[in-house]
Order: C-alpha cells, then sequence, then structure tokens
C-alpha cells in the first residue's frame, strides 16, 4: 500500500470532491483527508489517499484526464500520520470508543443488501465522519437499482447506531418523545441542517434530492434515524417515514417517526 498527496487545480469548487473522490474510490484508494481552497490560479483540492501501489499509474491517469482538472500534481508517501480514530465524547472512564463495525446490524431483509460494499465502506464512513456523504453517494451511483434503497437505509441504521453508542449511550434511559430531541436531533444537525417539528424533524439541505431518481430518496438519513432511535429504545420497533421530500417539491424533507 502506497500514500499518495494529490494537489489538483481547477476551475470550479462545486461537485470537485465528490466527482474526483469517486475517480479515487473506484480505483481502489480510500480517501484519508483533503482540504479544498481558493486560490488566485483557481480551486485548489489537496487529497491524501492510501491504495495498492500497482494501481497508482491508472488513478494518476483518470485523475489527470477528468475534465474538471487543469493540472494536479502527486507526490508519494505523503507526509503525516494516517487519520485517528474518531474520540468518544464521552468521560475518560468510558469504554474504548466504538468503530461503526461494532454497531449492532439491526434486524432487516437481506435480499437486496449488497452486504459485502456495506461492510467495506463503514470503516471509511468512520473515518471521515461527520464528512460521509462523498462516500455514500459513491456507493449511491455503483448500486443497481434493486439494491439502492434497502442497502442505503441499511448502512444509515448502522450509522446510527454507531454514532449513539460513542456519542449518546452513557445516557439515562429516554421515552421516544426524549430521544427524538436529545438524541437524533443533535445528532444528525452533525451532519445536516435539522430542526424539530413536534416528534417528526424536518431536514433543509439533504444531500440527496435531484440525483436522479424519482419520489422521496433520502434513504440513509431515514435508516440513520432508524438506527440511533431504535438503539435507543433498546432494540424495539421505529418506524421512520419520509413523508415530504425536495426530491418531490417540498421545501424540505420531513421525517415522520412512530413507535
Amino acid at each position: 500500500m502506497v500514500d499518495v498527496e494529490f494537489r489538483v487545480l481547477a476551475e470550479r469548487r462545486e461537485g470537485l470532491l465528490l466527482a474526483l473522490g469517486q475517480v479515487v474510490i473506484a480505483n481502489g484508494f480510500t480517501l484519508l483527508r483533503h482540504r479544498i481552497a481558493t486560490e488566485a490560479d483557481g480551486v485548489v483540492l489537496t487529497m491524501i489517499v492510501r491504495g495498492p501501489a500497482n494501481a497508482l499509474l491508472e488513478l494518476e491517469e483518470r485523475l489527470g484526464t477528468h475534465p474538471l482538472v487543469r493540472s494536479f500534481e502527486a507526490s508519494a508517501n505523503a507526509p503525516g500520520p494516517p487519520p485517528a480514530p474518531i474520540a468518544a465524547k464521552v468521560e475518560t472512564s468510558a469504554p474504548a470508543t466504538p468503530t461503526v463495525d461494532d454497531a449492532p446490524a439491526p434486524a432487516t431483509t437481506t435480499a437486496t443488501i449488497d452486504h459485502k460494499r456495506v461492510e467495506r465502506l463503514l470503516p471509511q464512513l468512520a473515518r471521515s465522519y461527520p464528512d460521509m456523504f462523498l462516500f455514500v453517494h459513491a456507493l449511491d451511483h455503483e448500486l443497481d437499482a434493486a439494491q439502492r434503497d434497502p442497502t442505503l437505509r441499511y448502512i444509515g441504521q448502522r450509522v446510527g447506531a454507531w454514532v449513539y453508542k460513542r456519542d449518546f449511550a452513557l445516557g439515562a434511559q429516554l421515552t421516544l418523545a426524549q430521544a427524538i430531541r436529545h438524541v437524533a436531533l443533535p445528532a444528525m444537525r452533525q451532519v445536516v441542517q435539522a430542526d424539530l417539528l413536534g416528534e417528526s424533524l424536518e431536514i433543509t439541505d439533504s444531500p440527496f434530492p435531484h440525483r436522479g431518481q424519482r419520489g422521496a430518496c433520502c434513504h440513509f438519513l431515514a435508516g440513520m434515524l432508524d438506527g440511533l432511535l431504535r438503539t435507543t429504545q433498546s432494540g424495539g420497533a421505529v418506524r421512520v417515514t419520509e413523508t415530504r421530500c425536495r426530491n418531490t417539491g417540498a421545501a424540505a424533507c420531513r421525517f415522520e417517526i412512530r413507535d
């Protein structure tokens, strides 16, 4: 395995990280960290990636010929240690920080879920959290239509269960209404703009609408809420339904939550 730092010069910022991140992932590399800035010559994206040395030349060629890239530089063996594990926001006497792999897998139908891709992606989501949507979008594009919705919801459940275990597991037992306010709302605000409406959550900036799908499409976020609240309720049934979606013309995406 080799660590490489790419410095990319581009004309525009919008969609740059998503597009090049997908190229990195498709070539078998992991995006360890990134930085993006606007300079006098244009937008500069710095990516530190890790992957197989024998695939490096192909990755460089695909990045160098990408239509968004004006020029790029690569330096192998990028300096600095790999990113540290995400620290748990708990007292020092608490158990060791969990990983996404530790999160309980909610009971769910497995026939159309791509479990192999889910397990491969979970460590990357832990390393990049809360900036994880680049990798979720990449998975979205790779999945077959029959697998997309259940797989995205399932991986959202796994992430939600992990976030609860990492940040909230030492709290008191809560009712569903309390859990929505004191667990789901602050947890979702780490990754999106969320507001509480009764026992519903409204999200104004979901990154999933308008990506070529029809109907309500925020399956990952619904799954994340499910994972957060199902864990809070000690495995009890929680129904999370997206009743409004910006993908269907609504001003915001709304999630109704019932036990």
